[in-house]
């Protein structure tokens, strides 16, 4: 029986339609499938190649300093935006590893609990109803759904094979730019570990000069290349301090995911614009963690040695999805490898959409990747699937290609 509460919920999240859809959403498809098959075939333990965290812990040493921070008496107040030392740790680091070398610690970092609320305040600071943000798609998309939410519109950009999986800033029709506020990026990308260059950053930052536009580059994979691409910062061109931001986070790059803690830097305005609404919905992440946080960014080899892992492990899948047929490609960056589907399976299996595919290897194969349908079909495999050795992983991979050597691919 439905109380007065069913009416009084916000429209923005569905109102007194809340919780009434019947829309089965993409990661919850992919749970149910997951569970089929793991009863229908009791004996295969199901190769998870869809998770989009990292596999291992932090390292020791973070570990060991948020044990000792977290002892100390002065440590368990409020941190509100953040404790100064983070922030000049994050400016460091900038210098360090991007080469980014104008960074004021004081006035143009601010700490955030991950990179996903602070994308939703970047939204919260900027825009206002009929204001547009542009975004890339596939991709992460919880910068358009604050949009939203605020009454903004979104308008996507497809990233296509045919373009390097970069956005064609071109493709922008004119009566969009005039709304828009606000460019969302992601590289190293996810979903489909495209790098970018700094010629396209050079693109983006005249792009945005021309049509008053702050850009948001979500750094959450930057440090995370390979093969001779050295981490790249949009920070790091010259002028993009005037258009815009960089968010990094400690996730990924540090095995930091369920610590919660990042850091957005750039352009002052909006580095203050941002630590206002921040003001308003937390009061900071607990200090200890920030003091760990500083650890790991004194220590990029951390990132180095888990990206050598992550390459490791590209080569060996890429290797193997080839060998049955598919066009696979290393990426420069990230622990994600993006794959054009097959069109089917000889016999008379068809893959209409990626979807369709990855529900076949989840239910037939045990193997879980996670389907895109926005700009052609693909398919992610992550590579922070569980193996804590060198010889576990290759069991992985030699495993996968037993389970889909005897399936008769059409491409």
């Amino acid at each position: 029986m439905e109380t007065y509460i069913q009416e009084l919920i916000a429209d923005r999240i569905g109102g007194n339609q809340f919780g009434k859809s019947t829309v089965i959403y993409k990661f919850e498809k992919i749970k149910r499938a997951k569970a089929a098959a793991i009863s229908e075939h009791p004996d295969m333990e199901i190769i998870d190649m869809g998770v989009g965290e990292p596999d291992s812990m932090a390292d020791e040493g973070v570990v060991k300093v948020l044990s000792e921070e977290a002892s100390k008496w002065e440590n368990r107040n409020y941190a509100d935006n953040g404790v100064p030392e983070f922030k000049s740790a994050a400016t460091k680091y900038l210098e360090e590893v991007y080469q980014v070398k104008d960074i004021n610690c004081e006035t143009e970092v601010n700490h955030a609990i991950g990179s996903k609320p602070a994308l939703a305040m970047m939204a919260q600071a900027f825009i206002n109803p009929g204001d547009v943000t542009l975004m890339t798609v596939p991709g992460y998309p919880i910068m358009g759904t604050m949009t939203k939410w605020l009454g903004g519109e979104v308008f996507n950009l497809s990233l296509l094979q045919e373009n390097d999986f970069l956005p064609d800033l071109n493709s922008i029709p004119k009566d969009i730019l005039k709304k828009a506020k606000l460019l969302y990026l992601n590289y190293p990308n996810n979903p489909t570990g495209a790098v970018a260059t700094k010629e396209f950053f050079k693109e983006v930052i005249k792009f945005a000069k021309e049509n008053d536009l702050i850009v948001v580059h979500d750094s959450a994979y930057a440090a995370l290349t390979f093969d001779g691409n050295k981490p790249l910062s949009f920070l790091s061109v010259d002028g993009a301090k005037e258009v815009g931001i960089e968010i990094h986070s400690l996730s990924k790059a540090y095995n930091m995911t369920g610590w919660r803690i990042a850091f957005v830097a750039g352009n002052e305005k909006v580095v203050s614009a941002f630590a206002a609404v921040k003001d308003n919905n937390d009061s900071g992440q607990f200090k200890a963690i920030q003091k760990a946080g500083i650890y790991a960014l004194e220590h990029p080899e951390i990132t180095e040695k888990t990206a050598a892992k992550y390459s490791r492990r590209h080569n060996m899948l890429v290797e193997v999805l080839n060998k049955i047929g598919f066009n696979a490609k290393k990426p420069k960056g990230s622990f994600y490898l993006y794959v054009k589907i097959p069109k089917g399976v000889t016999g008379g299996i068809d893959f209409k959409c990626a979807e369709d595919f990855s529900q076949f290897l989840i239910r037939e194969k045990l193997i879980s990747t996670v389907p895109w349908d926005d700009a052609g079909a693909f398919v992610r495999f992550s590579v922070t699937f569980l193996a804590d050795t060198e010889e576990e992983e290759k069991k992985v991979i030699d495993e996968i290609y037993n389970r889909l050597s005897d399936v008769d691919f059409i491409f």
